[in-house]
């Protein structure tokens, strides 16, 4: 198969031919028909992600495509089925996996981090009972590979660990990716949504995606001062979808009494130490909760808003490329260049 090549951190990635996988028993392989390139692939590249120890390596995890092969064992899929995955896999049997939280599982598998990704024709997939999601024939490929991490991930966020419903005021730092998902989400339950960032191109997309208002955090001395002004008080839910001290601490900031910070943003490298302000949580009885990926249980509720024409996933998408401009568009995000979601849909 034809795959796109860490051959060490920080170097440009090598597209050339390599094995086919094989299914694990349990396991399948996945034709890949599309795959998003997400800031998470970047920090894996950069280096920020501890599990990655061995080149040549294969990143990619925002995949769908059709089942290929199916080892033994496997009940619940067949060759032919076309399918998505969460980047967290969960291996079914430990005990968050017995709970439902998959996504945390003590023995998780992510492609593209504990093993090859799918920047690849094809790739292979552990525990494949529990952590296939069947895609509904409406969905394509392009638009269902936009659904994960980043539109899934803040699925999780606002819903889940958010807990928006309508009439809830929200705040979303960072209109990325995953800002711009949680915006439209937030947006399709009723919540009046805040979008945050510096550039004026990804706040007109917040706008057009459902936010109320945005605020350019250049353009105002404190971010969260200034959202507490115009909200009376702060919002009932604040998100940091982008991951630096500066926004995971304005997020919090931003909250009235009892609100709830939601941390989907990664914090990694030179970003890691994030002084939150403490006496501000105590005083004022915030919550922080992160998030974490999401279940492939809790697809269906996703999707189910998709068919029903809640949200369109395919609003997001920015650029699609062929494997061949995978690299040079996966260093570009250290630069913060995408606007939307980026989907290689050539092979």
């Amino acid at each position: 198969m034809k795959a796109a090549l860490m051959e060490a951190f920080q170097k440009p990635l090598v597209v050339r031919d390599v094995p086919d996988p094989k299914p694990r028993q349990g396991g399948v392989v996945i034709k890949v028909e599309a795959n998003g390139i997400c800031r998470s692939d970047w920090h894996a590249w950069m280096g920020h992600d501890t599990g990655i120890t061995v080149f040549p390596h294969v990143p990619g995890h925002e995949m769908a495509g059709v089942i290929s092969a199916v080892g033994a064992g496997v009940r619940t899929v067949q060759i032919g089925d076309r399918v998505t995955v969460p980047f967290c896999g969960g291996c079914g049997y430990c005990p968050q996996c017995q709970a439902g939280q998959q996504h945390i599982c003590d023995n998780e598998f992510q492609p593209g981090f504990t093993g090859w990704g799918s920047f690849a024709e094809f790739v292979a997939i552990p525990h494949a009972d529990t952590n296939i999601v069947a895609l509904p024939d409406s969905l394509g490929f392009v638009e269902a590979a936009s659904l994960g991490c980043r539109f899934m991930t803040a699925f999780r966020g606002v819903v889940d660990q958010g807990g928006v419903s309508a009439g809830k005021t929200v705040a979303v730092y960072g209109c990325g990716g995953v800002g711009l998902s949680a915006i439209m989400i937030a947006t399709a339950l009723g919540g009046r949504v805040i979008g945050v960032d510096i550039d004026d191109d990804k706040l007109a997309q917040a706008t057009n995606l459902g936010a109320r208002s945005v605020v350019n955090a250049k353009e105002v001395d404190d971010p969260a001062l200034y959202i507490r002004e115009v909200t009376g008080g702060g919002v009932d839910v604040s998100i940091d979808a982008l991951g630096m001290r500066e926004t995971s601490r304005n997020s919090v900031r931003s909250l009235r009494k009892r609100g709830r910070h939601v941390q989907i943003g990664l914090t990694l490298a030179e970003e890691s130490d994030v002084a939150i302000p403490m006496n501000e949580v105590i005083a004022r009885e915030l919550e922080i909760v992160g998030s974490h990926g999401m279940q492939a249980h809790r697809y269906d509720a996703m999707l189910r808003m998709i068919s029903d024409g809640l949200v369109s996933p395919e609003r997001l998408i920015g650029k699609r490329v062929s494997l061949e401009e995978a690299g040079p568009e996966l260093e570009s995000m250290g630069r913060f260049a995408q606007h939307g979601v980026t989907v290689i849909d050539r092979f």
